[in-house]
């Protein structure tokens, strides 16, 4: 399970509803854009046969175009993003009981700043997925905003994309309520 969100959604699941007996498997890789999502699809979603599977791929989409410039065939763009998820979505959707997909966080509230613009705008194409597929969604960056209202970014995260634990409790907890609802 890691020690970041899923490793604390599973034991938020597991107190509070014992009775169920969720199992929480974390098939996510550090680095990964929607392309490596795609290759490992078959094997890490579809072959294990899950009742529900969430979805939480973009933020290193967008990094790519920022932190490797020099490397276009590194960029993930909007259009290839919005392709690839949705495709993956709806292979998916008739094979589980429920599917949720989660917008990506940066830390940085200046919505002009390029990167968290990019980001605004490939969680537009996660909330138009969602809303196209009937996949549940989450969207944890506005918990991330109100708690940055308070204190500055680079306390979460020196490159604004890895957050601390607090920032891995908030997005678990936005996943959460998102199941609740």
């Amino acid at each position: 399970l890691g020690s970041g969100y899923p490793a604390l959604l599973n034991a938020m699941l597991s107190s509070r509803h014992p009775e169920l007996a969720i199992r929480v498997t974390n098939m996510g890789v550090s680095g990964n854009t929607v392309r490596d999502l795609k290759a490992r699809w078959q094997s890490d979603v579809l072959d294990l046969q899950p009742a529900w599977v969430s979805v939480m791929i973009g933020i290193n989409d967008v990094w790519r175009q920022f932190d490797c410039p020099l490397q276009p065939e590194t960029h993930v763009l909007p259009e290839e993003y919005h392709a690839t998820l949705e495709a993956l979505v709806r292979q998916t959707m008739p094979h589980v009981k429920g599917l949720l997909l989660v917008t990506p966080v940066y830390m940085d509230t200046n919505r002009q700043d390029p990167m968290r613009a990019r980001r605004d705008e490939y969680a537009a194409i996660v909330r138009d997925i969602a809303a196209r597929t009937g996949a549940a969604l989450a969207d944890p960056q506005p918990a991330f905003d109100r708690h940055f209202s308070h204190c500055h970014p680079m306390s979460m995260s020196w490159d604004y994309v890895h957050p601390d634990l607090t920032g891995h409790m908030m997005i678990a907890d936005a996943i959460y309520q998102a199941l609740e609802a």
